[in-house]
């Protein structure tokens, strides 16, 4: 049986590669690709502006409002990852008897949710 290795970025920050046999995998289509591509831009340049603020010494407080701010938007659009994920991922994967597509979703909410 053949697999395919891929691999997504970890809750630290790391890539992490796993697999799936061939005969089991399911389509990646995703509806939202492009916005949750703006929002995670938005929210790396908003990211970078944080860490401006931090090195020209800016006050922790406000520092941390904006960090608060750039986790919310990453779970938002973690968010919308999911539903898609769930919406369409997850439904061709039962239709086809991908069983690993379940267990990879619970795996992957409890890292969302930690």
């Amino acid at each position: 049986m053949k697999t395919q290795i891929h691999t997504h970025i970890n809750s630290e920050g790391k890539p992490e590669a796993h697999s799936h046999p061939e005969e089991c995998q399911h389509k990646h289509s995703h509806q939202n690709t492009k916005a949750v591509l703006n929002r995670l831009s938005r929210a790396s340049g908003h990211l970078e502006a944080v860490k401006r603020m931090v090195e020209d010494g800016k006050d922790c407080s406000e520092v941390l409002i904006q960090l608060s701010a750039v986790i919310a938007a990453l779970n938002n659009t973690g968010k919308v990852i999911l539903s898609d994920h769930i919406t369409n991922c997850i439904v061709d994967a039962v239709e086809s008897g991908d069983k690993a597509a379940i267990d990879n979703l619970n795996k992957a909410i409890d890292r969302f949710i930690k």
